[in-house]
């Protein structure tokens, strides 16, 4: 079903991962193994350069491939013995040379990895594309006043900028396990029946080599092919990017309810729209993020289970890579380009933001009378009054403010410049401000206050 994927995936990283785009993945490794032969005197010349000609994916039926894999076991197998066909009909002795000494594991796992490569590459570019609105908003809103939520209520001042903040630390963490993830697991397979390249005698290595430089892909120092790890760092590495995706989607959709309409995913015409009431403005784009967030960690848990294969080639645990491994990867880019379209745009309402912070009725400032109070009389002291003062501003309705100004033990301590001060949440914001500047120069490359 192609539906939906309009609306859950990215059309970029989607193309990667067509029949089409998936076949001509293992064309290029045969061609580039082909090559690879060649230079190092395996196989003639001539061969290689027929061979290569006939790696192209258009020339093949993937309909009848896919019919002839039920029966094989794999697409390789029916690939290979068609590309063979291809070849012959050219040059029958080249024929003899496709895919030479490997197997149809390294063939699909190096296919596999070039589509990788090319959407790690896409989705790294939109998650960078975040740094720079994200890095904006935060500086923007260092001090824009909002109120700090805790187990879903109301709990201190703090700013929208450090909780913009927030976001963009854990997107530079994930640009940053991105590129480190690239260099550990984009790299070439090519291994033979067990791993041992034995059909290739001696020259083996040489031919990894070689062919990790015609692919441009990282050359481990042995094959991987029952080693799983690699695939499913790839897989957790998307998980935690879905994840934090799926965290900013919940913030920004909790944050556009109608009761605390503070911070609201772009308006459009048509965006958003309810069939049957018109004056909804539903989180579309969050509710994209959100259902990545919830399908792609079950699917990031099969590639865990799959790392435990049987000796030199797993029975169940590689195939169940095939499909699971693109849809997680489809569906963490869709995510992504999702973020990375709203975040420019989105709108926030500073004074709903600043009206929100009294609903409590000074509430919302008990820790800091508690401290004050505390350092003059004791913190249990302290907190068993202001306790007793809120269940009194619940009861009654009344501001917190009121009843701690008429109440003796308070004012024995706190002077009413003391409360001005202490329900002033501008004078509560603690390091906010300061960890704003630190994480928008750090995602600048810039060098934060206080480090050498």
């Amino acid at each position: 079903m192609n539906l939906l994927d309009p609306l859950f995936r990215s059309s970029a990283v989607d193309s990667l991962f067509t029949d089409r785009a998936t076949l001509q993945g293992i064309l290029d490794f045969e061609a580039a193994l082909a090559r690879a032969e060649a230079r190092a005197g395996v196989i003639p010349g001539a061969a290689a350069a027929v061979i290569a000609k006939k790696c192209r994916a258009e020339l093949f039926d993937t309909a009848a491939l896919a019919q002839a894999a039920a029966h094989a076991g794999n697409i390789l197998i029916p690939l290979v013995k068609n590309l063979t066909a291809l070849v012959a009909k050219k040059d029958k002795k080249a024929a003899h040379f496709v895919h030479w000494g490997a197997t149809s594991q390294d063939a699909i796992d190096t296919g596999r990895i070039l589509q990788l490569r090319q959407a790690l590459d896409l989705i790294a570019r939109d998650l960078d594309s975040l740094a720079k609105p994200l890095g904006a908003l935060a500086e923007k809103h260092r001090s824009t006043l909002i109120t700090g939520r805790t187990w879903m209520q109301h709990a201190l001042p703090t700013t929208l900028g450090v909780k913009i903040a927030g976001w963009l630390d854990a997107v530079m963490r994930h640009l940053a396990r991105l590129t480190e993830t690239r260099k550990r697991c984009i790299v070439v397979q090519l291994g033979g029946a067990v791993g041992t390249l034995a059909a290739l005698g001696s020259r083996g290595p040489d031919v990894a080599s070689l062919l990790a430089a015609e692919l441009g892909l990282g050359l481990p120092d042995l094959p991987w092919h029952s080693h799983r790890d690699r695939i499913a760092e790839v897989g957790v590495t998307l998980g935690l990017c879905g994840g934090t995706v799926g965290k900013i989607a919940r913030d920004i959709s909790l944050h556009m309810q109608t009761e605390v309409a503070e911070i609201f995913e772009p308006a459009a015409e048509g965006r958003g729209d309810s069939s049957t009431m018109p004056h909804k403005r539903n989180a579309v784009s969050s509710a994209v993020m959100l259902q990545a967030a919830i399908r792609v960690p079950g699917l990031v848990s099969s590639l865990l289970t799959a790392i435990v294969q049987e000796d030199e080639r797993g029975l169940g645990g590689w195939h169940a890579e095939w499909e699971t491994l693109p849809d997680i990867v489809q569906l963490t880019a869709g995510a992504i380009h999702h973020l990375a379209t709203i975040v420019p745009k989105l709108e926030v309402d500073v004074q709903r933001m600043r009206k929100n912070l009294d609903i409590t009725q000074g509430l919302i400032f008990t820790e800091a009378v508690s401290m004050a109070l505390g350092e003059k009389i004791g913190r249990a002291r302290a907190h068993e009054i202001l306790q007793t003062a809120c269940a009194t501003a619940r009861k009654e309705k009344r501001d917190l403010r009121t009843i701690l100004s008429a109440d003796r033990k308070v004012g024995a301590q706190l002077s009413t410049r003391d409360l001005d001060r202490l329900f002033d949440p501008r004078n509560y914001l603690g390091a906010a401000e300061e960890y704003v500047y630190r994480v928008v120069a750090a995602s600048r490359g810039k060098i934060p206050k206080g480090e050498k």
